[in-house]
């Protein structure tokens, strides 16, 4: 199988040794699953400050990226992700479509990726115009550069990619993979302060185990992300537990 390659335009390239040295992203590296290289913006000024920003037209606070590095930049990053076939130039910007794991699925299937991140005011419009193929945003909040945003996209889906987490169904049984939050989870030792692990952890029946597992999930999704219930379908087993978790509240508050 073909590594999948990921390359980073940011003016801060030792931000992402932290995917490329350590994780599942640094052995899935290590492993020859993913191919993560950086380009940095600065590289292709031509003044002896290397200036990347300005200030921006019309006036207010704060400076905008100067085009032309970019474009030199991404010009790069985009030729050699693409050497496989066609790569997604991805912008990281406030702007974009929220990313969820049904993004992430998405992200994962469309080969390989180019991830600008962002500094300052943003980017220079005419470089989403010409080079950005999709906005994407990690959360309607405000962070001081792209970087952090990059590595949740390429953590993300690393954890998808075949063989890069010891056991591939632990990316299935995540939180959000079923569009339900995860499970407890429990280790040794089996009693810690007074609190135990559940019975039904310790008896060794797979299928009393599974279905605690789901019942929980549901349960916890319910009282903490009951949008997500409202977006899916939920087959049979699933609505008899919610009404088993149902009947159990109205005993608690009797």
């Amino acid at each position: 199988m073909r590594a999948k390659r990921i390359a980073l335009v940011s003016i801060f390239p030792e931000m992402f040794a932290a995917l490329t040295d350590y994780g599942i992203s640094g052995r899935a590296v290590k492993e020859g699953l993913l191919e993560v290289r950086c380009w940095n913006p600065r590289d292709f000024t031509t003044d002896r400050h290397r200036t990347v920003d300005d200030r921006p037209y019309g006036g207010g606070p704060g400076m905008v990226m100067l085009p032309e590095p970019l474009y030199q930049a991404l010009g790069e990053a985009r030729a050699w992700a693409g050497e496989a076939g066609p790569a997604r130039t991805i912008y990281l910007s406030p702007q974009g479509r929220p990313l969820d794991q049904a993004g992430v699925e998405q992200l994962s299937a469309a080969g390989n990726l180019v991830l600008l991140a962002g500094r300052y005011e943003g980017v220079d419009e005419r470089i989403v115009d010409m080079l950005v193929d999709e906005e994407w945003s990690i959360g309607d909040y405000v962070l001081s550069g792209g970087e952090l945003a990059a590595m949740v996209v390429v953590d993300a889906i690393t954890r998808l990619i075949p063989g890069a987490l010891g056991h591939d169904q632990s990316a299935v049984e995540d939180s959000f993979a079923r569009g339900l939050l995860d499970c407890p989870h429990y280790t040794r030792p089996e009693e810690y302060r007074g609190r135990a692990v559940p019975d039904v952890l310790l008896s060794g029946n797979h299928e009393r185990i599974r279905r605690w597992r789901l019942k929980q999930a549901l349960a916890r999704t319910q009282q903490r992300r009951p949008d997500l219930l409202e977006r899916l379908e939920l087959d049979r087993e699933q609505k008899q537990l919610l009404e088993e978790i149902q009947q159990e509240r109205k005993s608690e508050e009797t």
